[in-house]
């Protein structure tokens, strides 16, 4: 199946909101195991989601749902999490965290850092190929991370407050 970007999401936006709506859609459709994914500003703001709650094309078959709850929820532990390792790198004298996994017996959390704050969390089935989400994580964060301008996290929060 081809992906394509979220109608509902793609009306009255900007090329920029709609290409990363798209980026998102197609790392959850062409990566194996993803669950769900969603980009969270750093004051914790869901931007994007692949919830099928908000989007339903972006539900794939055989069960595209994330976490319990919503993307919301993906959002805040993604934000959680993000907090944590910031705080642990920093104590140890660190750096910059770059990447943060965590398996489960019934699933793997990745979160990776975008730009300025901005984090990507995928929660992904228990047997997925972990250097394949990595690696496509990393692309799409380089692809986001230079059009994620203030502007542009600005209107993709305004549209996930807008009803649908």
């Amino acid at each position: 199946m081809k992906a394509q970007a979220p109608t509902a999401y793609g009306q009255g936006l900007s090329s920029q909101a709609r290409n990363l709506h798209w980026l998102l859609t197609n790392l959850v459709d062409e990566v194996p195991g993803i669950r769900s994914v969603a980009v969270v500003s750093s004051d914790g703001l869901l931007l994007l989601s692949s919830d099928p709650g908000r989007v339903e094309e972006s539900a794939r078959p055989g069960g595209g749902d994330g976490p319990r709850g919503s993307s919301a929820d993906l959002a805040t532990i993604v934000s959680g999490l993000g907090s944590l390792t910031q705080g642990a790198a920093k104590l140890m004298d660190g750096g910059a965290v770059k990447q943060t996994m965590i398996t489960m017996d019934e699933g793997s959390l990745f979160v990776m850092s975008i730009s300025d704050g901005s984090l990507l969390g995928v929660h992904a089935t228990p047997d997925c190929d972990m250097s394949v989400i990595a690696y496509h994580m990393a692309l799409f964060v380089g692809r986001a991370g230079h059009v994620l301008t203030p502007e542009l996290r600005s209107e993709l929060r305004k549209s996930m407050e807008s009803p649908q």
